[in-house]
């Protein structure tokens, strides 16, 4: 479990569970084996785009709804899934800094909702914070400036409470912004781009979703853009993969099946300044890597795994991902640069804070999650910062089995030091909002609070975790 990574301890699981918001089928249904699922028979869906319902000289408009939806993953009976406009996973959207783009959500659901751009520079109107809700049956409209430069983001549910069980039934969608930056690279495009959502899932055997709170254990069933243990036909030349890791508690250290060497050129705020050669990739809840694979180097025919190396669960169901098959030549003019971008200055820090994450691992029947030792309460400012400052914050995970992450909405950071070791590149070495911490860990981030004022939050994003408590608030002035 330790190796994992990838949920609370054992004595954990079913705390603070609530009410599921669906039907997991009838209560006498058992649930699904794993092994019973074709592993490699079904080929991953690529994500539709987003087409917008109207465009103007300098904003681009969208009307999405939220709604129940049956769909086709596992063979047979379709399943019951909360969706973005009933496409599983949502539809891309597709945005570029200095173009504005406004979406409409209209929720039909039977409980509120919450929609956060994950990794946005917006107002705190408009950031889908976790008090700020739509009931069901009423419609707001959402405003993203797109001044900041390109990232891959990503919508995701955010209602206090239910934001575990809505992303865990599918609420969850890539938003890609491009910039010139990121243009002017001859990277792999067009079809040779793939963004990939990675998730995890735990089924009955009338092929519906089980959800239980912190069930890390149980959570067996890999799926890739919606399909589980897909394969994808690809050509003998580069592929960008955008990863984005939407599960709710489970931890990927992701590889190639050969121990073959690619090349991670981004993270969550866009593209690191340099690449960095790899043979794994490792992505927290939340989290997103960007990747090039160069298949060039294998005969059409050859079929190799996308891989993880990481638990918890059993390795035969966990440990596989994606099956690539090479089945074609292609021209490939494509490159990855030995430069991809120059990253912003990091300003002279004037505060330093100190940030712990805890929750309870002592085996009571209700555990709670903690930082700084409060359960989150949205009446409370817990932290006051002056805007346009740059803060230093040292955060710490003081359990000692539980693994967390962090998450922080408004800005993107830099990861200074882990462990009191230096950071000063690799996949850690660009602009980040989320950031892995295992048990004992610590982390220095430097963060700058510019361009807006208001109330954000900061977080696990475990959502399991953030669930039970593990948030709280900041109020730039």
């Amino acid at each position: 479990m330790l190796k994992a990574g990838a949920g609370t301890a054992a004595v954990l699981a079913g705390g603070g569970v609530a009410a599921p918001l669906l039907s997991a089928g009838p209560a006498h249904a058992a649930d699904l084996d794993p092994g019973t699922i074709p592993k490699y028979e079904v080929p991953m869906p690529r994500i539709p785009v987003l087409k917008p319902s109207r465009l103007t000289s300098g904003t681009s408009f969208f009307d999405v709804d939220m709604r129940e939806s049956d769909v086709q993953i596992l063979p047979g009976r379709k399943t019951r899934v909360l969706t973005y406009g009933g496409a599983f996973p949502g539809r891309t959207l597709l945005a570029t800094t200095g173009r504005r783009t406004v979406v409409s959500r209209l929720n039909t659901l039977g409980t509120a909702t919450s929609v956060h751009l994950h990794g946005a520079h917006v107002a705190p109107e408009h950031d889908g914070g976790p008090m700020d809700l739509i009931a069901p049956g009423d419609r707001r409209s959402y405003t993203y400036p797109n001044t900041q430069t390109h990232a891959n983001l990503w919508f995701h549910d955010h209602a206090h409470h239910h934001e575990s069980e809505h992303v865990y039934r599918g609420l969850s969608a890539f938003y890609l912004l491009s910039d010139r930056t990121e243009r002017s690279l001859p990277l792999p495009s067009g079809e040779f781009d793939v963004p990939i959502m990675l998730r995890d899932a735990r089924f009955d055997t009338d092929n519906q979703l089980v959800y239980v709170m912190d069930d890390f254990l149980n959570r067996n069933t890999i799926l890739v853009n919606g399909r589980p243990w897909p394969y994808f036909q690809v050509a003998a030349r580069k592929y960008r993969f955008r990863i984005l890791n939407s599960t709710n508690l489970r931890f990927f250290t992701l590889k190639l099946s050969d121990g073959g060497s690619f090349t991670q050129i981004g993270s969550d705020g866009g593209l690191l300044a340099e690449p960095f050669e790899t043979t794994e990739l490792r992505l927290s809840c939340g989290e997103r890597a960007d990747i090039v694979v160069d298949f060039a180097r294998y005969p059409v025919g050859t079929s190799l795994e996308l891989v993880n190396d990481n638990g918890p669960g059993p390795a035969e169901h966990v440990g596989k991902v994606l099956r690539f098959d090479v089945v074609r030549t292609a021209a490939d003019d494509s490159s990855v640069p030995a430069r991809l971008r120059t990253l912003p200055a990091l300003p002279t820090p004037t505060v330093e804070r100190t940030i712990d994450l805890r929750m309870d691992e002592d085996g009571r029947p209700h555990p709670n999650a903690y930082i700084d030792e409060k359960l989150y309460d949205h009446h409370r400012v817990d932290t006051v910062i002056q805007h346009g400052t740059t803060e230093l914050w040292t955060v710490r995970n003081v359990n000692e089995l539980a693994p967390h992450n962090f998450h922080m909405h408004l800005v993107q950071f830099r990861v200074l030091e882990r462990n009191g070791t230096p950071v000063t590149g690799g996949p850690e070495g660009g602009l980040k909002d989320t950031v892995t911490l295992l048990a004992g860990e610590s982390v220095k981030l430097q963060a700058t609070f510019k361009g807006y004022r208001g109330s954000y939050v900061y977080h696990c994003h475990m959502l399991d975790h953030s669930a039970m408590g593990m948030m709280a608030t900041m109020q730039i002035v």
